[in-house]
Formats: C-alpha cells, sequence, structure tokens
C-alpha cells in the first residue's frame, strides 16, 4: 500500500522517423498524477467520550466519530464493566478523517484544547483509569506525529504540570452501547452538558472557527 502520494502513469506518444526501419518509434513521457490519500483512523482519550463525541463532530474533514473503550484487555466490554475501572479500557472515541481536508495537527490541537492532558487519570469529577488521557494511533507515521507534536506543547510549557497523555497503538476498539450515540445533540438542555460540553465547544468554536463546519 502506498502512502502519501501514489504514482500513476499516462503515455504520450511522440513519434519520430527511424532511418533504418522507415518506421515510426514511439516515445514515452512519464506523467505522475497525485492519488487522493485514503480516510485516515486514530482514537482519542480525553475523560468522557460524551464530550469527545460533541467536539470532534463539529469538525470538518471528519467524517465518523464512534464512542467506544479502547486500551484495555477485556473484550467486549460494557459501559459498566469499563467504568469500574478493572479492564484497563479508557473511554474514547475513534474519529475517521480525510487528510485532504484536515491535518492530524488540527485534530491534536482540539484534542489537547478540551480537556487537561496534565491530570493523571482524571478530568474534573470524573476519575479512574478509564478517563486518562490517550492517543491511539493507527500508523506508524501517527505515531511519530503525535509524539512529535507533545514534545512541541511540553516545550512551550502551557500547563503548570507535565503532559500525561498516553501514547499507543490501537489494538482493538470496541463501539460503546447505542445510547451513548449522538450523546450531546440529543440531550442539549441536560444539566451535563450545559456544564460540561457546552463550555467545551464554546473554547473550540473561539480558538479554531475555521476548523468548524
Amino acid at each position: 500500500m502506498y502512502s502519501g502520494w501514489q504514482k500513476a502513469f499516462k503515455l504520450r506518444p511522440r513519434r519520430s522517423k527511424s532511418a533504418c526501419y522507415n518506421t515510426t518509434m514511439v516515445k514515452y513521457q512519464r506523467q505522475v498524477i497525485p492519488d487522493q490519500l485514503p480516510i485516515q483512523k486514530i482514537a482519542f482519550g480525553a475523560g468522557c467520550f460524551w464530550c469527545s463525541e460533541a467536539a470532534f463532530t463539529q469538525l470538518r474533514g471528519v467524517t465518523t466519530v464512534t464512542s467506544g473503550y479502547a486500551g484495555g484487555h477485556l473484550k467486549n466490554p460494557t459501559h459498566g464493566q469499563v467504568n469500574s475501572g478493572t479492564t484497563g479500557h479508557t473511554q474514547v472515541v475513534q474519529v475517521q478523517y480525510d487528510p485532504q481536508v484536515i491535518s492530524l495537527d488540527d485534530l491534536l490541537a482540539v484534542f489537547f484544547t478540551i480537556h487537561d492532558p496534565t491530570t493523571y487519570n482524571r478530568q474534573g469529577v470524573d476519575i479512574g483509569t478509564q478517563y486518562r488521557s490517550i492517543v491511539l494511533y493507527t500508523t506508524v507515521d501517527q505515531k511519530n506525529q503525535v509524539k512529535k507534536y507533545i514534545a512541541k506543547l511540553a516545550h512551550q510549557k502551557l500547563w503548570n504540570g507535565p503532559i500525561v497523555t498516553e501514547v499507543e497503538p490501537l489494538a482493538e476498539f470496541y463501539p460503546a452501547e447505542a445510547d451513548h450515540y449522538r450523546y450531546y445533540e440529543l440531550n442539549k438542555e441536560s444539566r451535563y452538558c450545559q456544564i460540561m460540553i457546552n463550555p467545551k465547544l464554546a473554547k473550540l468554536r473561539e480558538q479554531y472557527p475555521d476548523l468548524i463546519v
């Protein structure tokens, strides 16, 4: 499988006379045509996946956002099992995106805007390993880019404490139960959405208006 650019060739004949055979010889010019980059997939854990889903679905170039569980050892975990803190899984959103429309750096900027990457196994009142800060990559290029981005943020010292975000491969992703999908969209008037999600979305719109659909 090619990454980045894939070469396709168009043949353009250029005719010239052969002195020996008095026939037409055909020479070919090779033209390189850029291929479309495939849809990419990555997962983010930034606390409760209701908040993350609401944020990433706002972005242009994001094709699918699915709430679920990853990073642990139990197969096909339930929400209750994950929230017990014994499965090793964390709440994440699996994001599929078009890299020709939105870059991984843009997604990382949003990720680090909507949560605190310095609180270990905690986001606000949500406490436990199931709420830890984590990026789960699907390619080596993603891994390198994520680590480079985190190193840049650490150098800028934007937070008082060190960044504790984990960077791990996405070995297995388990979609959450159906009642967790489109949670913000269907429950905008709920107290949780008003208090926890709306401020994150307002911050996102203020800082990255060009990324919003």
